[in-house]
């Protein structure tokens, strides 16, 4: 979409006009790059991931602890032979100091000596003395550099001063203390070795590293293929499944981990979705066999009033009273359609297109009901007993519900008849709602069948009615959580009784309603 004011095809940026905010491209683009590969691939790459971190890890602490002890035996070695020295400096002041190693670089020899074996020299420390003045007192063939910071310990202004040192090009450790009597003392310890030792501890946790991350990402894919094969059989049985749309078939479900929980997840939805492809096939179907019985008497009907009108000679053969009583069955027949439709309606309604829920004193909704009824059978008394109950429910589903039970009440009640209405709590958290009517009562072998949709008892075929009235009545008492019965009723007639979740109070807690079926 085009922003407005901007030229004509230009379209917006997700970082149009905020240079400051990264696009949304780049932002996401790890997050692409992540989500293109394959699972088996990304779960390789965690493993990988963290096994090359947990190793850098360990071999950066393994270096450095080496590291540590390496420099603090050094630094040990070097005060205990400064303070021997520093403590009798006249007793090392004509003692002939060590002599210097001879070079020795990569491949080259050392001196031999002692019948050709090899003689390692310089590996002990190298020390001289110093006066107050920072000269030299003490016999050296190769002294050791009098630096700036050993003149100060010479001279009193310092009193301890250790620094790297390098003599004919090998690097040294050197310590300067002051020495008892004044001057100081200049101890040095070659570092060469230590510095090599660190280097190659350093390639071989290095080459370790490598070996263990290129091992890691093998054992990474093979535990990922492992582990996501029960996944890979279960996506292609589901895919299976889609392609053929054969619900019936279970997923194979083994063992109790997380792969066979969502096997049964699975075959519990496949259940569930095949259950609502049935009953919606049986509604299509069941619909469709009652619908074209009233169809099919409103065509013939008018299809005999059209051919009156086309012929007018054949007027004679529908007298105005066979005409007038033709007209009353097409008017009662779309009336009868238009009932059946909407309780079809009502019957498919999707979840998504009802009416919230919300507390409800059920006496109001009975007495709505009621008041309705009354005008469709005035020849009929109605008797109520009503205690305010209240439910959480849907209004306008709770107020069909009791009004198919009451139009069942007064379909089958005689001319002057009473139909009774009690509404009352039921036990510390229910309600009862029972509605009885004094008509010839319900056959023993129909009461099982009453809630069924489109069932009519041979004895209401002859009477208007779709046989979805108590239909209704059981799915709104179901979807409200609640039950519903129907029994006889003595010395005649039948009671429907509806038992619903009951509030404590208006507007308290979450609790369901339920309703009861009247005969249809």
């Amino acid at each position: 979409m085009s922003t407005p004011g901007a030229p004509a095809g230009h379209r917006d940026h997700p970082a149009a006009g905020h240079p400051d905010r990264p696009a949304a491209g780049r932002r996401s683009a790890p997050v692409r790059w992540w989500r293109r590969h394959t699972l088996r691939a990304r779960l390789t790459l965690l493993v990988t991931a963290a096994v090359a971190v947990g190793m850098v890890a360990v071999g950066v602490f393994s270096w450095a602890t080496v590291r540590h002890d390496l420099h603090r035996m050094i630094a040990i070695q070097l005060e205990t032979g400064a303070r021997t020295i520093a403590a009798q400096p006249q007793l090392w002041r004509t003692a002939p100091a060590p002599a210097p190693p001879p070079a020795v670089r990569p491949g080259g020899d050392r001196d031999r000596a002692n019948g050709g074996r090899r003689r390692l020299e310089g590996l002990g420390p190298r020390w001289q003395l110093l006066d107050r003045t920072a000269t030299i007192v003490s016999e050296a063939t190769s002294p050791l550099p009098v630096t700036a910071g050993a003149r100060q310990v010479a001279t009193g202004q310092s009193r301890r001063h250790q620094e790297q040192v390098v003599i004919d090009g090998d690097h040294y450790e050197m310590l300067s203390i002051p020495a008892a009597g004044g001057g100081a003392v200049q101890i040095a310890l070659d570092v060469e070795n230590t510095t090599r030792t660190l280097t190659q501890f350093g390639f071989l946790l290095i080459l370790g590293c490598t070996v263990g991350v290129a091992g890691a990402a093998l054992l990474g894919r093979a535990v990922a293929r492992a582990g996501l094969a029960p996944v890979g059989q279960l996506t292609e049985t589901v895919e299976h499944l889609a392609v053929t749309m054969n619900l019936s078939e279970a997923v194979p479900v083994s063992g109790d981990d997380e792969v066979a929980r969502l096997a049964r997840s699975v075959n519990t939805l496949l259940a569930a979705i095949d259950e609502s492809r049935r009953a919606q096939r049986t509604l299509v179907e069941d619909a469709g066999h009652e619908l074209r019985t009233p169809l099919t008497s409103i065509r013939t009907n008018v299809e005999l009033l059209l051919a009156v009108e086309r012929h007018p000679e054949l007027a004679h053969r529908l007298p105005p009273e066979e005409r007038a009583k033709l007209l009353c069955d097409l008017e009662a027949q779309v009336s009868e359609l238009a009932t059946l439709t909407t309780e079809l309606v009502e019957l498919a309604r999707e979840e998504t297109t009802r009416e919230a829920p919300e507390p409800v004193d059920l006496a109001d909704v009975v007495n709505a009901a009621i008041s309705r009824v009354r005008t469709r059978a005035p020849g009929l008394r109605f008797a109520t007993d009503l205690q305010p109950v209240y439910v959480r429910g849907r209004p306008g589903e709770l107020e069909r519900m009791v009004l198919n039970v009451l139009d069942n009440a007064a379909k089958w009640s005689p001319p002057g008849a009473t139909v009774h209405t009690v509404l009352c709590p039921d036990g510390a958290t229910g309600s009862r709602l029972t509605i009885t009517d004094e008509g010839p009562g319900i056959d023993p072998a129909d009461l099982p069948h009453v809630f069924d949709r489109f069932y009519r008892a041979p004895a209401a075929r002859a009477m208007p009615g779709s046989g979805l009235g108590l239909a209704i009545v059981a799915q709104t008492a179901a979807q409200h959580g609640g039950s519903v019965v129907a029994g006889p009723h003595h010395p005649h007639g039948t009671h429907v009784t509806v038992r619903l979740p009951r509030l404590r109070e208006p507007g308290a807690g979450d609790a369901t309603v339920s309703a009861a079926p009247g005969t249809a």
